[in-house]
């Protein structure tokens, strides 16, 4: 059988992409964990997104929060509402004063539709960001 786009020996299929912004890393840091951010990226959900802490959204993706390193990286369990595995996302942010870059890497993926549904989903995610970070300044 031949290896698929996407796919691991250890951790099924993945996904990855990464997107460099003119804004300091410190406020596209801040600007992901704010509720516009939150929602941009994860969803509207009423649970705070904390350490060892589980989360629902109202469109129903679960999880639960595994690391998380203020103005470096957040690690985490993500399960679509229709899924019946659990998938792993860190999203890291990486920079200066000047620019960042915002790496988004998901793992666990169950098969190459999971990938390719994550895909579409992620690269939307990256661009409602530029945009709304084409409105902050360095």
């Amino acid at each position: 059988m031949s290896k698929q786009v996407g796919q691991t020996k250890a951790v099924g299929f993945q996904f990855g992409i990464r997107k460099t912004f003119s804004v300091a890393s410190e406020k596209v840091w801040d600007f992901l964990f704010s509720e516009e951010g939150i929602q941009l990226w994860l969803g509207e959900t009423e649970d705070e997104l904390e350490l060892k802490k589980d989360f629902v959204t109202k469109s129903g993706i679960a999880g639960k929060v595994r690391v998380i390193k203020p103005y470096s990286h957040i690690r985490l369990n993500w399960k679509q509402k229709d899924w019946h595995n659990m998938s792993t996302v860190q999203i890291r942010v990486i920079g200066n004063k000047e620019k960042s870059t915002v790496a988004i890497h998901q793992e666990k993926l169950l098969n190459a539709d999971q990938r390719v549904e994550m895909k579409m989903y992620w690269n939307e995610v990256m661009d409602k960001l530029g945009a709304a970070l084409g409105n902050l300044s360095l």
